[in-house]
C-alpha cells in the first residue's frame, strides 16, 4: 500500500509503498477514505513539539474510512461500513487509570509508549488496523463526504470537554478560546447540545463577528481588553444572566491570566473545564484564589480528549441535524501532495477550516 511516512524529524514526508498492516485478534483493518490533516502538524514533524513518536512512522491522526477486515471479537462491524477510525488508544489492563495514546500521533508515560510500539502508524496510508472498540460506526455516507465527516476529529475534543462538565440543554457556557479550531468547535457542539446562551471572548473582531453572524441571538462575543476588571465585567454582562460553565481552550501561546478571568466569571456552584495548552511552554500559573473556589463551591477540572461513549452520540447529533457539518470549510489533497497539505493546514488554521488527505 501506499504512505507517508516520516523518516526524521524536520524531513519531508515520504510517500512510498509499504507493507499493508497484517490483522490480530481484537483489532480492525480500514481502509482510509480520508484523513484530517491538523493545524499544527508541522509542528509536529519538525519535532517543535517534541512529541514522542519514534520514526520512521505513518504519521495521522483520525480517519474516515471502510471497513476492510474484522477480528474473531468482532459482533457487529463488517466489510464496507462506514466508521470513524477514533485515534484515542487506551490500554485494556488498567480500568481505573488506563493509559492513553494517540496513534500515529503521541504518546505519554512508559506505559504508553509500550502501546505504541504496536498501534503505532497513523491514518495518513492507505489502510490502518487500529483496535476493534476504535472502529465506530458513523452509518452510510457518500464518499464525497468523507472529507467533510472528518471534522469528527475536531469537535470529539470538544464535545469531550462539554460531557466533562455535565453541560444541561439551558445552560449559558463561556468558551475561553472561542476564536480558536477548537474553541470554534465548542461553540457549534454546545449550541448543538440545546445551551441556551454561548460567550464568545477573543481578540479578532473579524473572528468574532463571524461567529455571531453564523449562529446569531444564541452567541455572544466579547472583545478582550486584557484588563482583568474589564474583562469580567463584560463577561458577565454579554451572558444576560449567570454564566454556569467555563470550557478552555486556549492555546500554549495564550497568558495564564486570560483563562484565569474567562473562569472566574462563573457563578457560585459554577464548573469550569480546562483543556487547552496554557502554561506548556512555560509563563505563569493559573493561579486562582483559593477562598473564591472554596467559598462559591467552584468545580475546577482538568479533561483530556473524551471518553468513548462520546463518538457514537456525537454521530447522533449529527444524524440528527443537530449539528451541521456544512460550517467546515474543506480543502481536500491527494496522498501524493501530503506534503502540500501539512503547509496549507499551518495556514489555515482558523475555525471552521479543515484540511484533508484523501488516499
Amino acid at each position: 500500500m501506499k504512505a507517508a511516512v516520516l523518516t526524521a524529524f524536520g524531513r519531508p514526508l515520504d510517500v512510498k509503498n509499504v507493507p499493508a498492516p497484517v490483522m490480530g485478534t481484537g483489532e480492525v483493518i480500514v481502509d482510509v477514505v480520508a484523513a484530517p490533516v491538523l493545524s499544527y502538524t508541522n509542528e509536529v514533524l519538525s519535532g517543535e513539539r517534541k512529541y514522542l513518536l519514534p520514526v520512521p512512522v505513518i504519521p495521522g491522526c483520525g480517519a474516515i474510512g471502510k471497513v476492510r477486515q474484522t477480528g474473531p471479537d468482532s459482533a457487529w462491524l463488517k466489510p464496507g461500513d462506514w466508521v470513524f477510525c477514533d485515534p484515542t488508544v487506551r490500554s485494556r489492563d488498567n480500568a481505573l487509570s488506563p493509559e492513553i495514546v494517540l496513534q500515529g500521533w503521541s504518546a505519554r508515560g512508559e506505559g504508553g509508549q509500550k502501546i505504541q510500539q504496536y498501534h503505532l502508524n497513523g491514518s495518513l496510508a492507505e489502510q490502518i488496523r487500529i483496535p476493534t472498540e476504535n472502529a465506530v460506526p458513523i452509518g452510510d455516507i457518500s464518499p464525497a463526504e468523507a472529507g467533510r465527516w472528518c471534522a469528527i476529529n475536531t469537535l470529539l475534543i470538544a464535545y469531550g470537554g462539554l460531557l466533562s462538565m455535565d453541560l444541561k440543554a439551558g445552560e449559558r457556557l463561556l468558551v475561553s478560546g472561542a476564536t480558536g479550531n477548537f474553541g470554534s468547535s465548542a461553540v457549534l457542539a454546545a449550541l448543538a447540545m440545546g445551551a441556551h446562551k454561548v460567550i464568545a471572548p477573543g481578540r479578532s473582531e473579524q473572528v468574532l463577528n463571524d461567529l455571531k453572524k453564523r449562529f446569531g441571538s444564541r452567541v455572544e462575543t466579547v472583545k478582550l481588553t486584557g484588563t482583568a476588571e474589564i474583562d469580567i465585567s463584560a463577561m458577565k454582562h454579554m451572558a444576560g444572566g449567570p454564566i454556569d460553565a467555563v470550557l478552555d481552550f486556549l492555546p500554549p501561546s495564550a497568558q495564564a491570566t486570560v483563562a484565569r478571568n474567562a473562569i472566574m466569571s462563573v457563578r457560585p456552584y459554577g464548573r469550569a473545564v480546562l483543556m487547552g495548552g496554557v502554561g506548556m511552554l512555560g509563563g505563569d500559573d493559573l493561579s486562582l484564589p483559593y477562598p473564591w473556589i472554596m467559598r462559591n463551591l467552584i468545580t475546577v477540572k482538568g479533561q483530556w480528549m473524551y471518553e468513548p461513549s462520546a463518538v457514537p452520540t456525537l454521530c447522533g447529533l449529527i444524524r440528527a441535524g443537530l449539528l451541521d457539518l456544512s460550517h467546515y470549510d474543506v480543502t481536500e489533497f491527494p496522498l501524493e501532495r501530503v506534503n502540500d497539505s501539512v503547509a496549507h493546514a499551518a495556514k489555515n488554521s482558523g475555525p471552521f477550516k479543515l484540511t484533508v488527505v484523501r488516499p
